[in-house]
């Protein structure tokens, strides 16, 4: 099969979907594997490591989409992307399309048919494509979070981790999945005080064993409502496979909080968590409501591209082989991963919004 890898068209995005030794391992496979130039230079892979490996590296988006059956990107497609995209194409990439209507729309009108990486589903209910960037972007809310609560970046002031003499800082951590998870324990890592939620008892347990500076909760709203208002740091990590993200922090909620605390909702992707959330790139990537700084970049791995590459080719690459196959659909997570057919809906959660 063609194999096609875009450069990503996001602000800021440096993420490349396959590393050079992944394509050779394509290229081994019998496959024909095309890069766009200067696709994985943000990442710290030239084309020349690409062509080693017996990639055909091509000038522009318009020659890769020609040459490309299976497009192999990061990011769901806007506008350029959306333009070279055809009916005969096989999009493989996060598409997160509960929270994108009008990409959707526009998926259904091109005739294509997209597998959404968020949405491949292992038996059991693991979603081994989601995993790496959720656990890079917990822990990059953990760390854009201590430096956004600094003062002179608008802050409460607060160190985390405090010191004799000196209170611990308090982090909200809401899901206590792969983001939600790996958050927590970098935050407990570093000293601070961790409350995190989720209505999964063999997490909750998970968590408790973590750290004895961790505190692990069902998420009543009361609960919720109580320990953000006294939160420095509130981080929002809620997924529900494939649908838009419920809000489990009201706008009320947030009226309560400290003034300088900083809100950073993972979830944004699928729509947020918080009810004030609204999406950011790492070109503006904060805002403020009710004295509050809040974080949505929707791309957040985006900002250390050459590991969130290395390790999300390492997790994509085995879906890769099948899907350049011609009997690709005869695995079980990857039908669970489609998103549009022949441009028909057809994932349980999206068709539950048309």
């Amino acid at each position: 099969m063609r194999i096609g890898i875009p450069s990503e068209t996001k602000p800021l995005e440096g993420r490349v979907a396959l590393v050079p030794y992944a394509c050779g391992d394509l290229v081994r496979a019998g496959h024909e594997v095309a890069i766009q130039s200067g696709a994985g230079d943000k990442s710290g892979f030239s084309d020349a490591d690409f062509s080693k490996v017996g990639v055909k590296v091509v000038p522009d988006a318009a020659a890769l989409f020609d040459f490309a059956e299976l497009v192999v990107k990061v990011k769901e497609p806007i506008a350029g992307d959306l333009s070279h995209l055809k009916s005969h194409h096989l999009l493989f990439c996060y598409l997160h399309l509960a929270a994108e209507p009008a990409l959707t729309r526009s998926l259904q009108d091109i005739g294509l048919t997209g597998v959404a990486f968020e949405t491949v589903e292992e038996a059991g209910g693991q979603l081994p494509l989601l995993a790496p960037m959720s656990i890079i972007a917990g822990r990059i809310a953990v760390q854009v979070g201590t430096h956004l609560l600094h003062q002179p970046q608008g802050g409460r002031g607060v160190l985390l981790g405090g010191l004799g003499g000196a209170e611990r800082g308090h982090i909200v951590v809401l899901g206590a999945g792969a983001a939600g998870g790996h958050a927590a324990s970098l935050a407990a890592a570093g000293g601070a005080r961790v409350t995190v939620f989720d209505k999964r008892t063999d997490r909750l347990e998970a968590m408790m064993a973590q750290a004895d500076n961790i505190s692990a909760l069902y998420p009543y709203s009361e609960a919720v409502a109580e320990a953000v208002s006294e939160a420095d740091l509130v981080i929002g990590a809620v997924l529900v496979t494939g649908a838009r993200a419920p809000h489990v922090v009201t706008r009320e909620m947030v009226s309560q909080m400290l003034p300088g605390s900083i809100m950073i909702d993972i979830s944004v992707d699928q729509g947020g968590c918080f009810e004030t959330t609204k999406p950011t790139t790492y070109e503006n990537p904060t805002y403020v409501v009710d004295g509050v700084t809040h974080f949505a970049v929707t791309n957040m791995p985006g900002a250390v591209p050459r590991t969130s590459s290395q390790a999300l080719s390492a997790a994509i690459l085995p879906y890769v082989m099948k899907m350049a196959s011609p009997n690709w659909r005869d695995d079980p997570a990857l039908v669970r991963g489609v998103n549009v057919d022949n441009g028909a809906v057809v994932h349980p959660a999206l068709k539950e919004l048309a």
